[in-house]
């Protein structure tokens, strides 16, 4: 029997859409059928059409219709899902509409740029009972997976401390545009690449509650004349008379309802030795863990027998953490799966980084607990 897809359509057409999104759905076009697709910039449609022909060899999105109109595209008939690939300062705006009218939502991070539209999505999710899961790739790829495994299983012992970061030598995205433009991001790298890996820490950790946080920002690169040749500036548009309002580097401590703590440092710029690392370092009452670059090389450092040893447990199966996200939320859709990522994990992390930034603006810890 043919498998039932998910009618589902994608509103933004950037970057994250372009070399994450598109190459996902070619590989699970057995399960899902794109509709729509919807761009203010007729011309943005018409490239991503070339793109998935000539750089992904796909035609999925080959019979979508197409809008300029978000109020249109999310009235197009039989619609059952979109995924949201916007700026940040609508994710928010655009899933609350999708799910009043009754559509499960698929959305890039972050979950939102407040704490008060992140509780928005979450009632709207409740309200309307459909899914709404926010893109959390770095849970998904095949080291990750396996590393939280071991964890639940109680292989590291208490998770007590650790550290988390993702740092650039230089690589701000879209100098210039929306990512650099707060009104529109909600903030720099902490809100850009924050995100995945405080998540994965937290995740991997058990989901512990954040109780209180500290921080401090810094914006030092914003006239720096070689960010914009990054390769990192495809995930935006530059604009070299744009605005740059943003932090270019973050950094911070967060403290758990268990007693747990995580140091966090995010960068699109600073002058460091690695030109782009992210890292997960956890320490447990059994083990630690390190986990670098994407899932790239996971290691548990353990002792056996009083002899310290590093156990690579690295696991590489090809298929990126966009694309088993993406089966995650199809899986959890068509076939009732248990979610891993709750609209509650959402609200929690942008409660993190709202906190930070204000723990910057005036040089306090600032509390969770309500």
């Amino acid at each position: 029997m043919e498998n039932k897809k998910l009618k589902i359509g994608i509103v933004g057409c950037g970057g994250i859409m372009r070399w994450s999104h598109l190459p996902a759905y070619k590989n699970v076009s057995d399960r899902v059928e794109i509709v729509a697709i919807c761009d203010i910039i007729p011309s943005k449609m018409d490239e991503v059409t070339d793109l998935a022909h000539n750089y992904h060899n796909t035609d999925v999105i080959d019979n979508a219709a197409r809008y300029t109109d978000f109020e249109e595209f999310v009235k197009h008939p039989g619609m059952e899902a979109i995924d949201i690939c916007t700026p940040n300062y609508l994710h928010s705006v655009f899933a609350c509409k999708a799910l009043e009218l009754g559509m499960h939502v698929f959305c890039e991070k972050p979950d939102a740029v407040s704490v008060e539209e992140a509780l928005k999505m979450k009632k709207a999710s409740e309200d309307a009972g459909k899914v709404l899961m926010i893109m959390r790739n770095n849970r998904h790829t095949s080291s990750s997976k396996k590393v939280k495994r071991l964890a639940d299983a109680g292989e590291f012992g208490d998770i007590y401390c650790g550290r988390c970061g993702w740092i650039r030598r230089r690589g701000i995205p879209g100098k210039g545009g929306w990512f650099t433009t707060k009104e529109q991001s909600g903030g720099g790298p902490l809100i850009d690449l924050g995100v995945h890996m405080i998540d994965l820490a937290i995740y991997i950790m058990g989901n512990p509650t954040p109780v209180a946080v500290s921080g401090s920002i810094f914006t030092k690169f914003a006239d720096n004349e070689g960010d914009a040749s990054s390769e990192h500036a495809r995930f935006g548009e530059v604009k070299a008379d744009g605005t740059f309002d943003v932090e270019d580097l973050a950094m911070g401590f967060i403290k758990f309802d268990n007693g747990a703590c995580l140091q966090i440092e995010f960068s699109w710029a600073s002058n460091i030795e690695d030109h782009d690392l992210n890292f997960v370092e956890l320490r447990g009452s059994k083990a630690g863990l390190k986990w670098t670059q994407s899932g790239t090389s996971s290691k548990i450092l353990t002792e056996v027998y009083g002899k310290l040893i590093d156990v690579d447990v690295t696991v590489q199966d090809g298929v990126p953490g966009h694309e088993n996200n993406l089966r995650h939320f199809l899986d959890v859709v068509l076939d009732g799966a248990e979610p891993d990522f709750v609209p509650q994990q959402g609200v929690n992390m942008i409660k993190i980084l709202s906190a930070i930034y204000e723990s910057a603006a005036t040089g306090k810890e600032v509390s969770l607990v309500d």
